[in-house]
């Protein structure tokens, strides 16, 4: 993701780049000054826990079970409201008489588990469902959610309006760390990702783009259903779509769909340019991250000035127009694509980790940028280095705290902690250390230790010291 902000202010909205996998290697290393909090029972007396267990986000997702898949039925009314059918495969991992699903707003009118119909209530933002008959540990389930309302908007003081918006023609879903929950019932949490099918049914003529590729297309009675499909697993706050009056371009590349939807509201060239560099960013990024995780490329643009964010949603990141309107001269595009590899592919296993998408994708903007003629990658990290005042130096970036998973230091100082990697090992092992953490924990997830684990083993160094100045640690470090 890449935020704007205001000049000085981390809560504004200048543009500043800032948007269950095994470990691989010898054992994580668990860095000293690392805080090690103990996640919740998942299960207690055959309850699923209302929260996954992540320290910064204690309700985020759930425990009990692990999603395999979502197959969602969306219908979209022309007043903004919904009406949806989820159907939530997952495997239950203890003996579970209730679980929970998250669900923000939005009224429920019935839930099945198997064939039988389920007791459910809410408590909160929470949908908790008791079976009929109790599940077994490791036993495969289907619940299914018929529901309906108006998606929420979520009010951040670090990005603004998120979740589901509708301006200019366009209806669109995006924000993080969470937006699933406001428009379908969700473990939701980047630990549990799944494959998804999602079906959106809108009145006939309204252009539909959503993750994935389009497996179907079909009209009847003055509605057409647009069905998507995602074939990779997904983190719940990269599901996204898009409704209304869009452009949307198709193309190829590599014998892969390319789908790029611009808000017909939106005139400048320089925008459909910045968006049209998609493929060419890709290629090359493989260079140096190993092979295009992903069946689709593709992005979405909408017309809302009150979007302070770009988001890396899977397959399709979606900008605001006014991020990209100078031909990504800054590199947003570059950033969000990079995340396909860092962030999408491999996804954090808690939000502390977060350095580990926005760090990555800010070195690779800026390796983008040095490509395309820009500012070096050396006089990036040194602009940084010299203020000393900057507030990087009182956030550590693998560790900032719930209320600084967007810091500036999580970006900035995340790159030149890769910056400061790559200088004390080199560029040949630097890069092998890249494609060999995107190709051992592709469709997975991962944590700084085990990023250091991978560092190690590759580079045949250790560099316990320099994660710790570079990411633990508060103070500026020495200049490497």
């Amino acid at each position: 993701m890449r935020r704007k902000l205001l000049t000085g202010s981390i809560t504004g909205l200048l543009a500043i780049a800032l948007a269950g996998c095994q470990a691989v290697g010898k054992d994580p290393i668990t860095l000293p000054s690392m805080p090690t909090p103990v996640a919740p029972e998942s299960v207690t007396q055959g309850v699923g826990s209302a929260g996954i267990g992540d320290p910064y986000f204690p309700t985020y997702g759930n425990g009990g079970y692990d999603v395999e898949t979502y197959d969602l039925a969306i219908k979209l009314a022309a007043d903004g409201g919904i009406e949806g059918v989820a159907t939530v495969t997952a495997k239950a991992t203890a003996a579970l008489q209730q679980f929970n699903l998250d669900l923000r707003g939005l009224t429920v009118s019935s839930v099945q588990v198997g064939p039988d119909a389920a007791t459910f209530r809410r408590d909160g933002d929470e949908l908790v469902v008791q079976p009929k008959v109790a599940l077994a540990a490791g036993a495969g389930f289907t619940t299914t959610v018929r529901y309906a309302g108006k998606p929420s908007e979520i009010s951040s003081l670090t990005l603004g309006q998120t979740g589901f918006r509708r301006i200019n023609g366009v209806e669109y879903m995006a924000g993080e760390p969470e937006s699933a929950s406001t428009w379908f019932p969700v473990n939701d949490h980047p630990s549990d990702k799944a494959k998804y099918t999602l079906s959106f049914t809108v009145p006939d003529g309204e252009e539909v783009i959503s993750n994935g590729t389009l497996a179907k297309k079909e009209s009847s009675g003055g509605w057409t259903t647009w069905r998507w499909t995602v074939g990779s697993p997904m983190a719940s706050y990269l599901t996204t779509f898009a409704v209304g009056d869009l452009k949307t371009v198709e193309t190829t590349h590599n014998g892969k769909p390319v789908r790029i939807a611009i808000a017909t509201s939106i005139t400048d060239p320089q925008v459909a340019a910045a968006v049209g560099k998609t493929t060419a960013i890709c290629d090359y990024f493989e260079q140096y991250f190993g092979a295009y995780p992903f069946e689709a490329y593709g992005a979405i643009v909408v017309d809302d000035p009150e979007l302070g964010f770009s988001l890396e949603t899977q397959t399709r990141p979606i900008y605001p127009a006014s991020m990209v309107d100078n031909g990504d001269q800054g590199g947003v595009v570059a950033h969000e694509l990079a995340h396909q590899w860092f962030g999408d592919s491999v996804s954090v296993k808690q939000w502390a980790d977060i350095w580990l998408n926005e760090g990555f994708a800010t070195y690779a903007q800026w390796m983008w940028q040095e490509h395309s003629g820009g500012p070096s990658i050396s006089d990036q990290f040194e602009r940084q280095y010299r203020n000393e005042l900057s507030p990087i130096w009182r956030t550590p970036p693998a560790e900032p705290g719930a209320t600084k998973v967007f810091s500036s230091s999580v970006y900035q100082r995340g790159g030149m902690a890769l910056h400061a990697l790559r200088l004390k090992v080199g560029d040949e092992k630097f890069f092998s250390i890249l494609k060999t953490w995107a190709a051992e924990k592709r469709d997975g997830n991962g944590t700084t230790s085990e990023f250091l684990a991978v560092a190690e083993r590759i580079s045949g160094q250790s560099l316990q010291a320099l994660f710790q100045d570079w990411l633990y640690d508060a103070d500026r470090p020495a200049h490497p």
